[in-house]
């Protein structure tokens, strides 16, 4: 019975070029097809009632930049604090609400640049034996290269090495890509892939790790 199914919120908005609803969309069909029952809002005002976001399992933000209120940002992340799992991608969840401090704390990571724009890049999984990662091997992208302020907390899954033009001075380091850890009672994932929509069809592996991710963080 649906009643059964654990819920998820989606809210979207912000910058429309990380293409927020048809990412929405995208996942909302997806987790739909995983037994979850969905629901996708396309206002901040939906973080206004606290005791309503209890009530879903898994929260989503796909709301890049853009201004989250003291009260929502509270709502949230004490909302995850009190269990309920928050899970997102690329800069829909670690480029959202730059002056929310506790809600950067919450994710784990905060984007910062990506050198050179579009390119070509490898994603490595340096955690095997995660049911998130597992099975899944080394793959390569074409999109935006994050270079974020991580939290040393973060348990790493997967990593990308920097190489570029425009800064060079952050050749070879190793960057945190996908991540999960705790805060609180709740399960955090993330993952920094996931510039358009169309990426998730690209590279399947991507798209696997982020519903995993997903399905690991729901409560």
């Amino acid at each position: 019975m649906s009643s059964n199914k654990r819920k998820v919120l989606i809210f979207q908005g912000g910058w429309d070029g990380h293409q927020p609803v048809e990412c929405a969309e995208l996942f909302a069909g997806k987790l739909g097809e995983r037994g979850f029952v969905v629901e996708v809002a396309d206002r901040l005002a939906v973080l206004d009632d606290a005791e309503r976001l209890k009530t879903f399992d898994l929260i989503v933000p796909l709301w890049t930049m853009g201004t989250i209120s003291p009260q929502q940002e509270q709502n949230l992340v004490e909302t995850v604090i009190g269990g309920v799992g928050v899970a997102g991608f690329h800069g829909g969840m670690g480029d959202a609400f730059r002056g929310a401090i506790n809600y950067q704390w919450m994710t784990g990571g905060q984007f910062l640049c990506h050198p050179d724009g579009i390119k070509d890049y490898t994603i490595r999984i340096v955690n095997h034996d995660d049911p998130i990662t597992r099975g899944i091997p080394d793959f390569k992208v074409r999109s935006e290269q994050y270079y974020m302020l991580v939290d040393p907390r973060n348990e790493v899954l997967a990593v990308t090495t920097h190489q570029s033009v425009s800064a060079p001075w952050t050749n070879g380091v190793e960057m945190p890509f996908v991540w999960k850890k705790v805060h609180g009672a709740g399960r955090v994932f993330y993952s920094a892939c996931g510039h358009q929509c169309h990426e998730f069809t690209d590279y399947p592996e991507q798209l696997e790790i982020t519903l995993r991710g997903m399905e690991w963080a729901a409560r």
